[in-house]
Parts: C-alpha cells; structure tokens; sequence
C-alpha cells in the first residue's frame, strides 16, 4: 500500500462546523489538496443544519473522491446537548461516506495527538503547527476545526505506513 497514491479526506464532526481536510499520500510524501468548513447556522431547524452538511460533504465526496475517510470519534461531552447534536452530525457525516462507498477510519482525539505530534496530550497549537510544518504550508490552517481534520487525516495516513 506504500506505493499506491491514496486520497485521503479527514473530518472533524460538528454540527455549527464541520471540519474538512483532504490530502494525498504516496509512499511518506503527504500533500493537501484542500481544506475548509462546512457551517450551519444556529437559526435553522435541526434537520436543515443535518441536510446541509450531508449535501455538502456529499459535494466534496464527489469534487475530490477520497479512497478512504478519518473520522474522528466522539470523546467525553460536558454538555449534553452539545453531545447529542454532535452524534446527529456525526451519523449523517458517515452515512454520506456510506452511501459514497468510502471505507470510513475513525480515530480519538487522543490518537490523532500521538500520530501527529509524538504526545498524546499535545496542546491543539502543538497540533495545528505540526500538520503545518508536515504539509509545508506557510500558515496554520483556519478554522481550528480545518486544521484538526488535516490531522485527523494525517493520523490515518501514518496508519498506512
């Protein structure tokens, strides 16, 4: 698998932003091929905010036809309710990649942390200048949530080696 090209996409779930990351990898070589934020607005209706993220990640599934998915799993919620609205924007986020026929990779935030920086408790600024620094970009990217997709997709590809 080393010497195959994979795309990855890498996303960070929310349900006020979604983060979204796609890089290729050939062999140790990893590039981002784009970033961003999918946003819903707090003023809509629940199913309106769970539709626009499921048709525009359907839009990037079908713009950048990633060979496999990161996602990250859900960690401990202090706030109920932000939990629940997470897991309803978590489940349309993987049935999206279902119904794309991608295979779906999840991993903690502990995990995506170690692969990416060497220490399971890094800092999110440690995190966000490392996929910097191992994507040679000249800016941390924004927003937060991009920037944690990208590791989340990274954290995928350092599986593959």
């Amino acid at each position: 698998m080393q010497n195959k090209k994979r795309r990855i996409l890498g996303v960070d779930p929310g349900f006020g932003i979604v983060g979204y990351g796609v890089i290729d990898v050939y062999g140790q070589t990893e590039n981002m091929i784009t970033y961003g934020a999918i946003r819903t607005s707090a003023h809509d209706a629940i199913p309106k905010r769970i539709e626009k993220i499921y048709d525009e990640l359907s839009k990037i599934l079908t713009e950048y036809q990633p060979d496999e998915a990161a996602v990250e799993e859900l960690y401990f919620f202090r706030n109920v309710t932000t939990a629940i609205s997470v897991g309803e924007a978590r489940g349309v986020i993987l049935l999206a990649l279902e119904k794309f026929g991608i295979n779906i990779y999840e991993y903690t935030p502990m995990e995506v942390k170690l692969s990416v920086t060497s220490y399971g408790k890094a800092t999110k600024r440690q995190v966000q200048e490392m996929v910097r620094v191992i994507l040679n970009m000249d800016d941390i990217p924004r927003p937060d949530d991009a920037a944690d997709a990208l590791a989340i997709a990274l954290c995928h590809a350092h599986q593959l080696l």
